[in-house]
């Protein structure tokens, strides 16, 4: 036991005095409104008190090893590997791993794999993992490190966020525990396993020859690792709860907690609660009564207080606040915790859609895999903010996570930037470990306001049509409910309305099927649904006519599946709709696998409504004009067609004022209205020159302009943020671009780039948004694709600069001059981690 002075602790750590080691992300900046640029996502502890929450990311060693490497590690010689503890050699001190690799977390080795022609990788994005690529599919981790002596005594927990897919723990020479889920977080209590006052020797086996889904789903320790130290009388994990009841301009706030006693005597406690206000002070607490808890006891202890004139979540105010929950016992502060929460009310209504906070809303949503160009599942904090804020650009206020439980920083990224979320399980079963997952997902989200929907899967073929899925769904639901009475749950039913899954949810979940909607509402109009997958129309950046030799897709929202519907489609149906609350269309970002249309050499989707770094298609500035509240007006296509002189080109525009004029050249070739929820189109001889368009509405006149432009003659770098923090964490997202003579950007530029990095950083991945693209995402080169290609930098844990050069590699233009770029790198107090 530690002993700690409240009044110091609140005074020093919750004011977010400048002594305080604050992360940005729990700093009063972060928790306001509009924190679009807060260079660090996760929730941060905000003093150093009786727990200690230490990131585990950094200073891995790793080994990409087949069976043969199994053995040769000493693992599963014989039958009795696993008879005694503390055997396992190659988890011990001794053990030569001077040839492994050394690395930091989150990593995802899938992304460093070539891509192998087989058709039964195909959905994966043809890498080889599985039972065919054992050489491929195991790998090992490693890491040394200290306890300090003072920490016997204390209850010392490893967390890890997620691994892909089945890992093996071991420690000092023992084996701890497995965990075969690939996208729920696990944890061993490593106590009695640790040398105190010495080296320790951790080893995580990692096998991904199966998987959980039909999507690329990465490989390793793709998420946080932390090590938690805390008293032997502690909360318990994920226990902390705050439900709100809004109501005459005032929020009940329940406040709910579990105290266990692991220690080996019986010990007063008491749970006391401080709710704090984006500036950092103190606005409300409570206190329970103390009570006795005997060895080996877990209790709950629960509260109220009341927030006057709280300040309500919502995507365009993301208001949160901090509860910070203590256990007290004897006069002293055993245990505190802290975490993030929203007030805000959430109704799904038959006929009204969603209400949230009483109002109408409608969901402008998207569906998302989690992984990005350059880093596949291994995906920065950092990243995962700027993935937020790519859809929020361009209106989406919800997303869907796809098909699993989600990582911490999207979720924490979606509560302070403002979007709305539907979170979903990966497994829709009451087996043991199906309803673990949900547990699992509920618990550790139930704080998040940007929550509004529990999702109980996904397009269970089976059950769908089968009395089973109702059973299981029912039973999923009830559990749901208990653990969050405040959220109904859903599902993503395709095709099946009237059996099975369908009848058990809450909210009935559409997959597209636009044409059984309006029947499904006439025969049961009490029912609430919500459009849980659309669209899945389908283009190629920067391509604007077909072309199935080369595996492209046009650009114009002229092409979907034939189960799905177009941009334009999907979203005039629900928005005519005040019974419908929205959607989530398929999808936001491209990703790898499922390569729809085209199998190889396609490696990724053409599904996204921006390519797989994030960079928009031309259907994105559609979504903007019909989903956001500025005025827009975007031209397309691009104006380089040589050798196509007085051909017809199709030219659309997008755009929400009133009417557009197109000009070619000067000479105007006619204005027209701009239909509701629609597009402008012209058919236009071409020229070179300068394509214009003069959009006039709401009180304002806006020009867009598509100029033909000159053959590359320069690089420009321009990264998201010039300054980045030195934490070891952050990442700056360059944008690349080649430019003509005139400095104007070359949008069918294939120009291959060379990059070098040197300073105070280090190279994290590249990327192009290329579906068809087989080069390299880990070596520091890319080709241009249509004009763009995205570089991703990691800083260092020393202050500095870095400094990025890019040059053209192979290519058979002229040599483009020498580019650079310096980010700084500030100094900043990182998040507490083990040495």
């Amino acid at each position: 036991m530690i002993e700690f002075n409240r009044r110091e602790f609140l005074r020093t750590g919750l004011a977010l005095s400048a002594a305080s080691r604050v992360a940005s992300a729990t700093d009063a900046r972060a928790a306001s409104p509009k924190s679009l640029n807060s260079p660090t996502l996760a929730m941060q502890t905000l003093v150093t008190g009786p727990r200690e929450r230490l990131l585990f990311d950094f200073g891995w060693e790793f080994h990409l090893g087949d069976t043969t490497a199994l053995h040769n590690l000493g693992a599963g010689d014989g039958l009795g590997a696993f008879s005694k503890t503390g055997t396992f050699k190659f988890a011990m001190e001794s053990f030569d791993a001077s040839n492994w690799k050394a690395l930091d977390l989150p990593h995802d080795w899938a992304i460093e794999l070539p891509f192998v022609n087989d058709p039964a990788l195909e959905n994966h994005g043809f890498k080889p993992l599985g039972r065919d690529y054992r050489n491929t599919s195991i790998s090992w981790y490693r890491r040394i490190f200290v306890v300090p002596a003072a920490d016997l005594g204390r209850r010392l927990v490893l967390e890890f966020e997620g691994v892909f897919r089945s890992a093996m723990v071991f420690l000092n020479g023992c084996y701890v525990g497995r965990n075969d889920s690939g996208y729920v977080p696990f944890e061993f209590d490593v106590t009695d396993f640790l040398n105190y006052g010495s080296d320790n020797v951790i080893m995580v086996r990692v096998d991904a020859t199966y998987g959980d889904g039909w999507f690329y789903e990465g490989a390793g320790i793709y998420r946080h690792v932390w090590l938690t130290k805390t008293d032997r009388m502690h909360l318990g994990h994920y226990d902390s709860v705050v439900r709100s009841e809004v109501k005459h301009g005032h929020a009940i706030l329940m406040l709910e907690t579990r105290i266990e006693n692991e220690s080996g005597e019986s010990r007063k406690a008491r749970a006391h609660w401080s709710i704090i206000d984006a500036e950092g002070g103190q606005i409300a607490h409570a206190v329970t009564d103390e009570r006795i808890l005997r060895p080996g006891e877990s209790q709950p202890f629960d509260a109220q207080t009341t927030l006057n004139s709280p300040a309500l979540w919502s995507p365009d105010s993301p208001h949160l606040y901090t509860a910070v929950v203590t256990v007290e016992g004897d006069g002293q502060i055993i245990d505190v915790e802290q975490f993030r929460f929203g007030v805000r009310t959430v109704e799904f209504s038959a006929d009204r859609g969603l209400l949230l906070n009483g109002r109408s809303v409608k969901i402008k949503g998207t569906c998302n895999h989690q992984d990005h160009a350059g880093v596949g599942t291994g995906v920065p904090d950092r990243l995962q903010e700027y993935r937020v804020n790519v859809l929020r650009s361009m209106g989406c206020n919800s997303v869907r996570t796809s098909h699993n439980m989600p990582a911490p920083a999207w979720v924490s990224a979606c509560d302070r930037l403002g979007m709305m979320m539907m979170c979903e399980t990966r497994t829709m079963s009451t087996s043991p470990d199906g309803l673990s997952e949900l547990e699992t997902m509920i618990k550790r989200y139930r704080n998040s306001p940007c929550v509004i929907l529990w999702s109980m899967g996904n397009e269970e073929w089976v059950l769908q049509n089968s009395p089973m899925g109702e059973r299981i769904v029912a039973a999923m639901i009830a559990r749901s409910h208990e653990l969050d009475p405040t959220r109904l749950c859903t599902a993503a039913v395709n095709g099946v309305y009237d059996k099975g899954v369908a009848l058990a949810l809450d909210v009935l979940g559409f997959n597209y099927n636009l044409d059984a909607i309006d029947p499904y509402h006439v025969a049961h109009p009490r029912r609430r649904l919500v459009g849980s997958e659309t669209a899945s129309a389908i283009c190629t950046r920067g391509i604007y006519s077909t072309d199935p030799l080369r595996n492209w897709v046009s650009a114009y929202d002229v092409n979907h599946t034939n189960w799905s519907e177009l941009a334009e489609q999907w979203w005039q149906f629900y928005a005519a709709r005040d019974f419908l609350p929205g959607g989530f269309a398929w999808t936001g970002f491209d990703y790898r696998g499922e390569p729809t249309p085209y199998g190889w050499p396609s490696v990724s989707s053409q599904f996204g409504i921006v390519d797989t770094c994030g960079f928009p298609k031309d259907s994105f500035y559609y979504y903007r004009a019909s989903w956001g509240t500025e005025p827009v007006l975007h031209l397309f296509p691009h104006w380089n067609w040589e050798g196509r002189r007085c051909e017809p080109i199709k030219v659309w525009v997008y755009s929400n004022l009133d009417e557009v004029e197109l000009f070619l050249n000067g000479t105007s070739l006619g204005t027209k209205k701009v239909p509701l929820l629609g597009h402008l189109e012209w058919q236009v001889n071409y020229e070179p020159g300068t394509l214009e368009a003069r959009g006039r509405g709401r009180g304002r006149t806006l020009i867009a302009t598509r100029e033909t432009t000159g053959e590359p003659a320069t690089i420009r770098l321009t990264p998201d943020h010039s300054e980045i923090r030195a934490d070891g964490e952050d990442v700056v997202i360059v944008r690349v671009e080649a430019l003509d003579h005139s400095g104007r950007p070359v949008p069918t530029a294939d120009v291959p780039i060379q990059f070098s990095i040197s300073g105070a950083g280090r190279f994290r991945g590249v990327g192009n948004g290329d579906p068809n693209c087989q080069e390299s995402d880990q070596q520091p080169m890319r080709s241009l694709f249509n004009g763009l290609a995205q570089l991703i930098v990691q800083a260092g844990r020393e202050p500095g600069q870095i400094v990025i050069e890019a040059h053209s590699g192979l290519y058979a233009g002229p040599a483009l001059p020498r580019a650079q770029l310096v980010v700084t790198t500030r100094k900043v107090d990182p998040r507490p981690a083990v040495a």
